[in-house]
């Protein structure tokens, strides 16, 4: 009777809505083996490739290596990396510390302005900084001689744009402290000094390496900051782009990006190893630390937070007057002309493509994303196919925009391919970018759904529920903050992106950070700070309007705050 009963079982087991649950993830992972695995695959072949497509094995690393001027950049791109990440994780501690553990007035406000920078491409800081630092900037004498074109231009750009990407992470490292903790060291009289050796800088380590790793990673994969402001100081970015761009020579295009791959590949995994053991640490009688008044300790830490703020607001704002100043610096006036980008050979159309791509990217990319966390947070089948899928979200992460956008180009320019029509459009220009910045959307979809019962799932499959209507009716509705979160996260990520889709747009697709980078190529400073700025203005408008409808619905869907 138990043999017999077992294939009933197994049939019962394959229901129909488990074949579709098993049918769509399996999609999924098809979706990102074409979108990632697959171009990656092939960027890799390009590099053990000469011109003619004829397999030279490694020939092509060992003609870069070889050559002095290249082999630079890989030392350049290292320290940059370094310097910046070392500058901006002091910078940031310290922020995140006067926030955390200090009783000074206006920290909703000077956190609120700490965030300015990822509203921007990073082009804009780089930009600003030419209008400061320059040779007719007004801080000039500043620098005692030196040039802001070169390293040094590079390690300030960087330590704007990357500082709220260190400062989000230091701030919940920071604000995670057992006040237990603090209390034994205040009966056994440790002086604050050894305290802060002894338990606060102990309890954030890990958030403290992991933001280094964060930090590292986007230094060095940048594009925008040394290709206005680099000079002759050549990073692995640039290399790629003039490979590709200016020589057209696509494998050692590759060979570049493989190299580039590899410490952020490094940087990636070591974070992942590191955030495991922060996990690990945590204890569940932990009592929240609350900071004690201090006016010396608070007064200290108010200067220094308004200093970085005040930096972070004059590079702001010195793009957006040198967009309405009409000719720097011998005519101060204030003017509009430099928004008519057609008389400089641009045009509004790059705009508005870029309303278009960051637009079809939030949609998109939220839809597909959160479901796709969805199955492998909730799914009930193919656990194995569900883990792959997870790891493979992982993945993006560690990928450079720049090496992501020229795998592309090997893979969906190969005329033999199905998805070749999709080349040079507004599809291949979406899917890189849904790609580029799944994985935050991704462990940003896990997370809140890791929040939400599991009794949802068993209860919807008890009653013989569909699961794709318990997503749509119950999930999907509850979650709609995180939905939220995510949307104005790929918005203003696909407008502000330039290492992504350099390679991608066409003369039909062009772009608005692309029209930045080639009007400040032709020498047209003003005009490119002028679309700087109107990214600027778009993306805070969108995110103001995300804040708006978050709290609608924290009242009308959630019931989180009082009426």
């Amino acid at each position: 009777m138990i043999l017999a009963a077992q294939p009933k079982a197994t049939s019962a087991r394959l229901s129909p809505q488990d074949l579709i649950q098993r049918l769509v993830i399996v999609l999924a992972l098809v979706f990102l083996a074409v979108s990632l695995i697959l171009p990656l695959g092939s960027m890799f072949i390009k590099s053990l490739q000469d011109r003619h497509g004829a397999f030279v094995g490694l020939d092509n690393f060992a003609q870069y290596f070889g050559n002095p001027v290249l082999f630079d950049s890989i030392s350049n791109s290292l320290q940059v990396a370094l310097i910046s990440t070392l500058i901006v994780i002091v910078l940031a501690f310290l922020f995140a510390y006067g926030l955390t553990r200090t009783c000074m007035p206006g920290k909703k406000s000077l956190r609120a302005l700490t965030l300015l920078p990822l509203f921007a491409p990073s082009l804009l800081p780089a930009i600003s900084l030419i209008y400061l630092f320059g040779n007719q900037g007004v801080l000039k004498p500043v620098l005692m001689g030196g040039s802001i074109y070169g390293e040094i231009g590079i390690v300030m750009g960087m330590c704007f744009w990357v500082f709220p990407h260190v400062l989000m992470m230091l701030i919940t490292a920071l604000s995670n402290a057992d006040a237990r903790l603090y209390e034994a060291a205040k009966v056994m009289k440790a002086s604050p000094l050894r305290t802060f050796f002894t338990v606060t800088l102990p309890n954030a380590k890990y958030g403290l390496i992991s933001a280094s790793f964060v930090a590292f990673t986007l230094v060095i994969t940048d594009f925008g900051v040394p290709k206005v402001i680099g000079g002759d100081f050549n990073v692995l970015a640039t290399d790629i782009y003039k490979q590709v761009v200016g020589q057209q020579n696509f494998q050692m295009g590759a060979v570049v990006s493989v190299i580039l791959l590899l410490p952020a590949l490094l940087s990636f995994a070591a974070d992942r190893l590191v955030q495991k053991k922060q996990v690990s640490m945590q204890s569940a009688r932990a009592v929240s630390f609350v900071p004690e008044a201090n006016p010396l300790k608070d007064r200290l830490f108010f200067v220094f937070c308004c200093t970085v703020v005040l930096a972070i607001l004059l590079i702001t704002a010195m793009a957006i007057y040198a967009a309405f100043v009409s000719f720097w610096p011998y005519n101060m006036t204030l003017t509009f002309n430099h928004f008519d980008f057609e008389a400089v050979g641009a045009s509004w159309e790059a705009y508005f493509n870029s309303l278009k791509l960051a637009a079809w990217t939030a949609l998109i990319g939220t839809g597909v994303i959160f479901f796709n966390a969805y199955l492998v947070e909730k799914g009930r089948a193919f656990e194995s196919v569900r883990n792959l899928l997870h790891l493979m979200a992982m993945i993006p992460m560690a990928v450079p925009g720049m090496v992501l956008g020229l795998s592309y180009i090997f893979f969906f320019n190969a005329a033999d391919n199905p998805f070749h029509f999709i080349y040079a459009t507004m599809a291949i220009l979406v899917l890189n970018s849904v790609v580029h910045f799944y994985t935050v959307c991704h462990l940003t979809s896990i997370t809140a759904l890791k929040q939400l019962d599991a009794e949802f799932e068993s209860v919807s499959a008890s009653l013989k529920i569909p699961f794709y209507i318990t997503f749509w009716r119950v999930t999907l509705p509850v979650s709609l903050p995180t939905v939220l979160e995510i949307s104005v996260y790929l918005f203003v990520n696909a407008m502000t992106t330039v290492s992504a889709v350099v390679f991608l747009y066409s003369s039909d697709s062009m772009l608005a950070s692309i029209t930045v980078m080639n009007l400040d190529e032709a020498g047209n400073t003003a005009p490119a700070a002028a679309m700087a700025v109107l990214i600027l203005a778009t993306c805070l408008l969108i995110k103001g309007l995300h804040w708006l409808l978050s709290q609608k619905l924290l009242v009308v869907t959630q019931g989180w705050r009082s009426r």
